[in-house]
């Protein structure tokens, strides 16, 4: 069990840190990012680790309180929920995060730059934040 716990504190440490050099690099505005295809395409890249991890940090608490082991990863935010780990609606917004992350990483048709930006600015950082926070206060 003590592994588990350390594997988390571990996962949590990484997004963390994800989540400080992604802020060191996002710019103020729209404009500046579209402009810039590498700070683009490091923007990105921090959106896809960052919801990798919190998938993983997900099944993690998943394994380690032996709940149901979910279909897929967006499943795991559901079983968090019904298991009054993470409220519904902090779910139904990783759910999504998750989606975006999948239209990065594989490039379903054309990527909406500006929904990307509003994402990671406005959004990504603070759910994953409260993600953490109920992460944290598990036993």
């Amino acid at each position: 069990m003590n592994m588990e716990k350390n594997r988390r504190g571990d996962k949590i440490k990484e997004i963390e840190l994800y989540i400080i050099e992604l802020e060191s690099v996002i710019p103020n505005n729209f404009e500046n990012y579209k402009d810039d295809f590498k700070i683009k395409a490091i923007c990105e890249r921090y959106f896809e680790k960052i919801i990798e991890s919190v998938v993983d940090l997900a099944f993690i608490i998943i394994k380690e309180k032996r709940l149901k082991i979910p279909e897929d990863d967006e499943s795991s935010f559901v079983i968090l929920n019904k298991e009054n780990i993470i409220p519904l609606e902090l779910s139904k917004k990783l759910k999504e995060a998750k989606g975006m992350r999948n239209i990065i990483a594989h490039e379903y048709g054309e990527i909406n730059n500006e929904l990307i930006f509003e994402s990671i600015k406005n959004e990504l950082i603070k759910d994953v934040s409260e993600f953490i926070k109920y992460i944290k206060k598990q036993k």
